[in-house]
C-alpha cells in the first residue's frame, strides 16, 4: 500500500472521530471538546486533500467518506448505543465492499499531473 492511500485512510479514520466529536461538542459550547474537535477536522482534510495528489478525486473522496460513514456507523453501534440491525450491517457491509472495490480498480495518477496528461511523456 502506498503513501496515498495511507493518507486517504488515515483521513478517513479521523473523520469517524471529528463526526462523533460533533455530538459532544454540545453546539459547540464545550470549549474543550470543539477545539479538540476542528483540530481533528483540519488533521482529516489535510490527510484526505494529501491523498488527492495521487489518487483520483472521485476515488479518494468515495473511500474517505466511506471510511467515515461506516466507522461512524459502527463506532455508534458499538459505543453510544445506536441500533445494530441485520439490515444496518450489512449495508454496512455493501459500503465497505464498495470501498474495497474502488481500491482494487483505480490506478495511480502521477504526481501533479491530471489524468489527461499522465500518460503523456
Amino acid at each position: 500500500m502506498n503513501t496515498a492511500w495511507i493518507y486517504v485512510i488515515v483521513g478517513g479514520i479521523l473523520e469517524i472521530g471529528w463526526a462523533i466529536g460533533l455530538k459532544y461538542t454540545e453546539g459547540f459550547t464545550n470549549r474543550t471538546v470543539s477545539v479538540l474537535t476542528v483540530a481533528i477536522i483540519i488533521a482529516s482534510m489535510y490527510f484526505f486533500t494529501k491523498s488527492m495528489k495521487l489518487l483520483p478525486v472521485g476515488t479518494a473522496y468515495a473511500v474517505y467518506t466511506g471510511i467515515g460513514a461506516a466507522g461512524t456507523a459502527i463506532a455508534g453501534m458499538m459505543f453510544l448505543g445506536e441500533d445494530a440491525g441485520a439490515a444496518k450491517i450489512c449495508f454496512i457491509i455493501l459500503l465497505l465492499t464498495g470501498i474495497i472495490g474502488l481500491k482494487l480498480t483505480s490506478t495511480e495518477q502521477s504526481a501533479g499531473k491530471t489524468p489527461q496528461t499522465a500518460g503523456e511523456e
